[in-house]
């Protein structure tokens, strides 16, 4: 789950501890073929929304999703 509006390919390697660092996207994306909705992706900085499918080959396929905000305490019980 992402808390902004959008995380760079890049990013989420990283946050997925497919690459231990920043710096090993470039090197990652062009050794893998990273495919983002169907399409091959190579960009790190590839931006990527929520709803959108990454498949990272041996590691698996990614959905992302928008973390919900809490408002207030109240939004949390139903009723």
């Amino acid at each position: 789950m992402i808390d902004k509006a959008f995380i760079t390919l890049g990013q989420l390697l990283k946050h997925t501890d497919i690459i231990s660092s920043g710096g090993m996207a470039k090197w990652y994306l062009a050794e893998n073929a990273v495919r983002i909705d169907g399409e091959l992706e190579n960009r790190r900085g590839k931006k990527i929304y929520p709803g959108s499918v990454v498949e990272v080959p041996d590691e698996g396929t990614f959905i992302i999703k928008q973390q919900k905000e809490k408002t207030d305490a109240a939004s949390d019980e139903t009723v």
